[in-house]
């Protein structure tokens, strides 16, 4: 395999449980940068980014923590696509049934206010995840009328939408947005893993996925957990991308958290291994058609 892989390394994710488990967590926009550039210093062409509050460490979506972080990332003397989450402030939480009450956790926004960030600061990329699917006793809201709205504001905002994928369905729903005419120029899929709500991690099941994507369509995706590096050969070995980082997995091996810059070697080692060449950020921008911003 003689080919360029694009290395995606998602910093911190948004979720809660892993704060007690790896103090290392980047909480601050001063900590998610510098985790960000050192992903890219490791390999990483793409940086996915997700805020927390500073203090707590717990998800935001907050306008001005993207914007401290966007600017940290712009203004450092390193290269690396910038792909903001859109995937927040989307949530139902039910505290009763009979009658239907919401639990005060739910987060759900107006279409415009979950991807605000993304529209104003203007990433080259941001995510669409593609289905309303359930995290626990957590909905994550996504009706057709909200994927729609969502990837117009990008559009229009210059920003390509990486198609979040967590199963089968949420490719035929991403299809059915391109047939729309909502997703511009080549649509690029994140075939999402192991997330123990949506599709395993399996060989077979990346086959399926793979095999349900539209014709000319760019793609990659991950593995959650102990699944993170197995998955990195199985998709540079059907022809995809990859990513990894803390969002997905906290350990470089059993019993060893790992820094960003750690996991994004681990996937560098084994791509070029395997005889791939690692896409450096001006190779992204090629392969998946972006235009440089900021």
């Amino acid at each position: 395999m003689s080919r360029k892989v694009i290395i995606t390394c998602a910093v911190t994710g948004g979720g809660s449980a892993v704060l007690a488990k790896h103090p290392g967590i980047p909480k601050t926009p001063a900590e998610i940068a510098d985790a960000a550039l050192s992903a890219a210093k490791a390999g990483a062409a793409i940086v996915h980014i997700h805020v927390r509050d500073p203090e707590t460490g717990a998800p935001s979506n907050s306008f001005s923590l993207y914007k401290e972080v966007v600017h940290r990332i712009r203004e450092s003397a390193v290269d690396v696509v910038i792909n903001l989450t859109s995937g927040m402030d989307g949530e139902l939480e039910f505290s009763s049934l009979d009658p239907v009450e919401l639990s005060g956790s739910s987060t759900l926004k107006s279409p415009r206010d979950r991807c605000l960030h993304a529209i104003m600061l203007k990433p080259e990329l941001s995510t669409l995840d593609c289905g309303t699917m359930a995290f626990d006793e957590r909905i994550f809201v996504a009706r057709p009328s909200d994927l729609r709205a969502i990837a117009d504001l990008m559009r229009l905002a210059g920003v390509k939408p990486e198609l979040e994928c967590f199963d089968l369905g949420h490719i035929e729903m991403a299809k059915k947005l391109i047939k729309e005419g909502v997703i511009d120029g080549p649509p690029l899929f994140q075939l999402c893993l192991g997330t123990g709500y949506g599709a395993p991690a399996t060989a077979s099941v990346i086959h399926a996925m793979k095999e349900l994507l539209p014709e000319g369509a760019l793609w990659g995706g991950f593995g959650c957990g102990i699944d993170e590096m197995p998955v990195v050969a199985q998709l540079a070995a059907m022809g995809g991308h990859v990513r990894v980082g803390l969002e997905d997995n906290i350990y470089l091996r059993r019993g060893v958290l790992a820094s960003n810059a750690d996991l994004v070697e681990n996937a560098v080692g084994i791509l070029e291994r395997m005889g791939a060449t690692i896409a450096s950020p001006a190779e992204a921008r090629s392969i998946l058609h972006l235009q440089k911003q900021g």
